[in-house]
């Protein structure tokens, strides 16, 4: 059954548009308060948001659904993904709410929801919760004595601050670095500059003046032009890019390369690998990531699973099979030791105890392996099943020929919008690119049949 609010990520539109209005998550806190409350004690709720100008209006509405049916509300203001999930378990409340959009523009806005383990919540359970909403909310309404009270944790930043330091090795310092950190005038634009600073390093921060209207505008992990310039012009030894609510970074090395998330992952791999903490003998990555990555895998004696697009599905698999290493290319890292979901600050941090350990610089570091030639392009139709159609099935056969055990081809319908995705990676660009554009060109021909 399709659900009417729950998309591959909590729920996210366009402010003040359904869903994303102040009605639905009234009715979202009424519903998952009323889920997640079991047993005789107080229940608590902790809620987090990053800088978007509608989260003022979309938390008040969380918490007056929360308090109307029982729940204690923790407000964080404005705090990382990950520190909301962490602060969920430390705080041990039975439910946690992220107000954020991620990289979208300021415009958009997003509903996500945490166990009380910290971990997105399940499909089961999303379903639930649209039930609820959809049914008459007024029975979820608790008797007038028993309404919750809100707080504000005053301490939020320090206890996320402290928790991201604690994930280096003792006594490992920044001292000496010049770091350029880019919050995308979002979530993090407080915490992410102090922790560096506190653990030694000389901080220069751009993307920490948040208008309510600028999250990700031209800034962060999604446009990192600024971070690159800024890294050159003052000579730093790396940059820092985060998204809006600093769940995914991007680095920059000191020659203002762009290092992702396939990259910083190998970095990662091989680091917990040489020190024995890297579990499962190898990590989680999707379908996207480069076959460059793989190799690279391979040649340390690892493996690399791969799982559809989503980092819900890295983790799923992660938990399930015992890995502790596992992200996607754009930077989403999930590092279970620490964290339940992906942290940007935290996956960095991992990164510049490599840098440190070696006394190299990041350019060196980072440069795991030379990526192969990808290449992703979008189709769009109008209707119909374009990829059961007879002569995209023949393109595609035709391609895996021509790429044989030399590449790898990835081909996917959106989830949010009719369009095809067809990527392909191989030893040779020409071939590469022949490949995508006569599957392109098939989907084409079926979708104007």
């Amino acid at each position: 059954m399709a659900r009417r609010y729950f998309g591959t990520d909590g729920i996210r539109g366009l402010a003040n548009q359904h869903p994303m209005t102040s009605e639905i998550a009234l009715k979202v806190g009424m519903a998952a308060g009323k889920i997640f409350r079991s047993g005789a004690h107080r229940h608590r709720v902790v809620i987090g948001k990053d800088t978007r100008l509608s989260g003022y209006m979309l938390e008040a509405a969380l918490m007056s659904g929360f308090t109307s049916v029982g729940m204690d509300v923790f407000l964080l203001g404005p705090m990382p993904t990950p520190a909301v999930a962490m602060l969920t378990r430390s705080l041990r409340a039975d439910l946690g709410v992220m107000l954020s959009a991620s990289h979208n523009p300021a415009h958009d806005n997003g509903i996500k929801l945490f166990d009380p383990d910290g971990y997105k919540l399940s499909d089961d359970m999303e379903r639930q919760i649209e039930e609820l909403i959809d049914g008459d909310t007024r029975a979820l309404l608790a008797d007038a004595d028993k309404i919750g009270r809100a707080t504000r944790v005053e301490s939020a930043r320090e206890r996320y601050i402290e928790f991201a330091k604690r994930t280096l090795p003792k006594h490992l310092r920044l001292d000496g670095l010049r770091i350029v950190i880019d919050c995308a005038n979002g979530a993090s634009y407080k915490v992410a500059p102090e922790a560096l600073w506190e653990l030694g390093a000389e901080v220069i921060s751009i993307g920490v003046e948040p208008n309510g209207r600028n999250i990700n505008l031209k800034c962060g992990s999604t446009a990192p032009e600024t971070l690159i310039d800024k890294v050159r012009e003052v000579r730093a030894d790396i940059g820092i890019a985060l998204d809006g609510d600093a769940d995914r970074v991007v680095i920059v090395d000191e020659k203002g390369n762009i290092v992702d998330g396939d990259q910083l992952m190998a970095v990662i791999a091989d680091s917990w690998n040489q020190s024995g903490k890297l579990t499962a003998g190898g990590i989680v990555a999707t379908v996207m990531s480069n076959l460059g990555l793989e190799r690279y895998l391979k040649s340390l004696d690892l493996t690399l699973a791969r799982t559809p697009v989503g980092d819900r599905y890295v983790t799923e698999h992660m938990r399930k099979h015992g890995f502790n290493v596992g992200g996607e290319q754009s930077g989403h890292i999930v590092l279970s030791d620490f964290t339940t979901t992906g942290d940007g600050l935290v996956s960095a941090l991992q990164v510049l105890a490599c840098v440190v350990k070696t006394g190299k610089p990041v350019s060196e570091v980072c440069a795991r392996f030379t990526p192969l030639p990808q290449i992703l392009k979008n189709v769009r139709y109008a209707s119909g099943k374009p990829l059961e159609d007879k002569r995209v099935l023949k393109a595609i056969e035709g391609a895996k020929a021509k790429l044989g055990d030399r590449g790898r081809l990835v081909i996917r319908p959106s989830g949010t919008e009719p369009v095809i995705r067809v990527m392909a990676e191989g030893d040779d660009e020409g071939v590469v690119s022949a490949v995508v554009g006569d599957i392109c060109d098939a989907v084409k021909s079926a979708a104007a049949a």
